[in-house]
This record gives C-alpha cells, sequence and structure tokens, in this order.
C-alpha cells in the first residue's frame, strides 16, 4: 500500500504550517486560554483558508476532500496547538447533516463551507457516559412544530455557535438505539446556553431545552451517529499525533539546551531509552491514526472496530508520551507559561473526548469474532 500524500494533500498540509507559523504562536493561544477560551476569530481565519470547506460537498459549496486530507489538516492543527472547535463545526456537523432533506441541507452547508454560521453537534447528556444512544432529551410534535426538551453538556464552543444539532428521542427507551432524531436548534430559539472554559484553554456550554423549537434533519439516526462519532475520533487520533510530535521535538530541544554535572542531559544514557521509547510510542500512534482514517469508508461493523481499536493505541501512546515528556523537563513542565504544559492538557483532554480508552476497549472486544480455533 502506498502512504505517500498526494501533491495536493502536501500542498494542503503545507498551508495549514504556513498560517500556524505566522497567525497562532504560543502567545496568540496563551492569550486566548487566559481571555476564557474564546475562538471564533480563529475559525474564521481557518474559513479564509478553506478549511471549513474540507467535508462539504462541493453542490453545496464545499470542496469534498476525503478522510485523508482532514487528517492532514487535524494533524497540523494539533501540532499548532490551535484550540478551535474545527473537528464538532466543520468535519462532525456535516456529516450530521448528511441525512437531512435538501432544504436544510442547502440552508445551512453552504454557511458551514464558507464559515459564516458555526454549528456544532450537541449529543453529550450527563448520565451518557460516552454512550450516544443514552439519550433522555425527548422531542414532541406541537402543532406541526418540534420541540425539544432537556439538557446538551460539553456543546463545543456552545457560547458561541449559531446552531445546534441535537439528538433526541423520539420514542423508546432511554438507551435504545432505535427512536432516535436528530434536530437543528437555532441559537435564537435555544432556551438558555452556560459557556464555560475548559482546561485545555477553549470552551464549551450546556445547552437547556424546554419545549424548544427545532428542524428536523433525521428520523433513526443510529447509523448517522455512529458515523459521526467514528469521523470526529479518527480526527482527534490525527491531532494527538501532531500534539505528541510537537511535544517530543520540545522536549528533545530541552534535552539539548539542558544542562547538569556540566553536560547535556540527552547525553544521559537513561534518559536516551526513554526518548527511544516516546518516539515508539509517537509512531504506533501515528501507524494507527493512518489506520483509523483509511478505515472510514468500510461498512460500519469494519469501520467501528478499526476506529475503535486506533482510539486504544491513540489513548496509551498520549498517556505515555505526555507523562513521559513532562518527566523529562522537570518542574518546568507543570506551569502555565510553558508550552508543554498546554500540549499535556490537550493530550489529556483528548483522552475523554468521543470515548476515552476503556470505553473504547469495549467496543473492540464486542465486535471480535474470530476464536483462533480454541472455540472450533
Amino acid at each position: 500500500m502506498d502512504f505517500e500524500f498526494t501533491d495536493d494533500q502536501v500542498s494542503l498540509r503545507d498551508a495549514v504550517h504556513r498560517w500556524v507559523e505566522k497567525g497562532f504562536g504560543f502567545a496568540r493561544r496563551h492569550a486566548l486560554a487566559k481571555a476564557g477560551g474564546a475562538t471564533r476569530d480563529v475559525y474564521r481565519e481557518l474559513a479564509d483558508l478553506g478549511l471549513t470547506a474540507l467535508a462539504v460537498p462541493e453542490a453545496y459549496g464545499g470542496m469534498d476532500f476525503g478522510a485523508v486530507e482532514a487528517m492532514v489538516v487535524c494533524e497540523e492543527l494539533g501540532r499548532g496547538l490551535v484550540n478551535a472547535p474545527y473537528v464538532e463545526a466543520a468535519l462532525v456537523a456535516p456529516t450530521l447533516l448528511a441525512g437531512a432533506h435538501d432544504a436544510l441541507r442547502s440552508k445551512w452547508l453552504p454557511q458551514i463551507a464558507s464559515g459564516k454560521a458555526l454549528v456544532v453537534p450537541a449529543l453529550s447528556e450527563a448520565k451518557s457516559r460516552y454512550l450516544l444512544n443514552q439519550v433522555g432529551a425527548t422531542a414532541r410534535m406541537q402543532g406541526d412544530v418540534w420541540a425539544l426538551s432537556g439538557v446538551k453538556t460539553l456543546v463545543p464552543a456552545g457560547d458561541e455557535a449559531d446552531a445546534f444539532i441535537v439528538s433526541a428521542r423520539m420514542s423508546g427507551k432511554t438507551d435504545d438505539t432505535t427512536g432516535i432524531g436528530l434536530f437543528l436548534v437555532e441559537r435564537a430559539a435555544a432556551a438558555t446556553v452556560h459557556g464555560f472554559p475548559t482546561q485545555d484553554g477553549a470552551r464549551a456550554a450546556e445547552l437547556h431545552l424546554a419545549l424548544t423549537p427545532a428542524k428536523l434533519l433525521q428520523t433513526d439516526a443510529w447509523a448517522t451517529l455512529e458515523k459521526a462519532a467514528d469521523v470526529a475520533v479518527a480526527a482527534y487520533a490525527a491531532e494527538a499525533v501532531g500534539l505528541m510530535e510537537a511535544l517530543v521535538a520540545i522536549t528533545v530541544d530541552y534535552m539539548n539546551t539542558r544542562k547538569q554535572f556540566g553536560v547535556n542531559i540527552a547525553s544521559f544514557q537513561a534518559l536516551r531509552h526513554r526518548m527511544a521509547d516516546v518516539k515508539m510510542q509517537l509512531e504506533l500512534a501515528r501507524s494507527m491514526s493512518y489506520y483509523a482514517s483509511l478505515k472510514l469508508g468500510e461498512p460500519p461493523a469494519q469501520r467501528r472496530r478499526a476506529v475503535s481499536q486506533a482510539r486504544v493505541q491513540l489513548g496509551q501512546s498520549m498517556r505515555f508520551v505526555g507523562q513521559q515528556c513532562v518527566q523529562l523537563h522537570g518542574g518546568i513542565a507543570m506551569t502555565d507559561e510553558y508550552i508543554a504544559s498546554h500540549y499535556f492538557k490537550r493530550l489529556t483532554m483528548l483522552e475523554l473526548c468521543w470515548g476515552d480508552s476503556l470505553h473504547h476497549l469495549g467496543e473492540v472486544s464486542e465486535r471480535m469474532q474470530d476464536t483462533a480455533g480454541v472455540f472450533a
């Protein structure tokens, strides 16, 4: 299999890299985080680069690129520690809108592609624990309008968004995979949005719905929810690779300048062995990130297992690389003024996005069918 990037993919990566180098240094990121994490201006700059059109079909003003292009972009955004809701708004939202009727797609997909509208998913609930089928929010018809009630948590950039894509139960029990609908709620119609900063310098919100009017996107939306989750996990895997690669480079640079007993600590054999282990975990993560992105086009059963397998390895690598790099720095890596601490925080947050390692280990276990002849 050829793992070389095409010329177009290399150009895309270089364009994002140049923007990060010029327009999103650590000083800017740190200032945004200290100010509360609002990043709508950053998102507009990504739109100016055309990145918000990446996953939108050409018929709606997008570029209709694939999973590999999204992986390339997310890796560079991770390397630059860009804290904008790119994955949720530019990759997940178009996936969730794919099942809507054409009138709604024609209204919202061009606005997503241009960056004019920030549309984010509101799928998580306090009791769901990564399970997208645990939906307590309800949808009921009032006259000829759908009305939603419930509370959605950890909505990315929720207090900056123009609209929300909300999962709500139309029928069935709270944990059924059937009876779940997807709805679009405009910010003006939302009952209450409580925004708050997150540990990694971004923002999230709680969305309170009380018979809030909504537009129906899709009934029986379980398959779409699963696809959106896999798109998010693969994208975050790519971002994590970029984060780890940058953190490793920062750590190597520190070890080559920090002296102890009159010599650079990079010359210590024990520390060199630890860095070799760190590099190995980084490359394992990179290969599994590629695997996840390349499997997004497979049938649901194979795709879900492959993405969860990748996520388990990414979780192990993120934890190991983050902890080792912080320890190799010493106390300076724990300070808010030093860049390494921000990479570590973001890696820690990614471990909890769209299912932690234990959750995805369970997903892999449920889908293991091979017996190696033991029970044959």
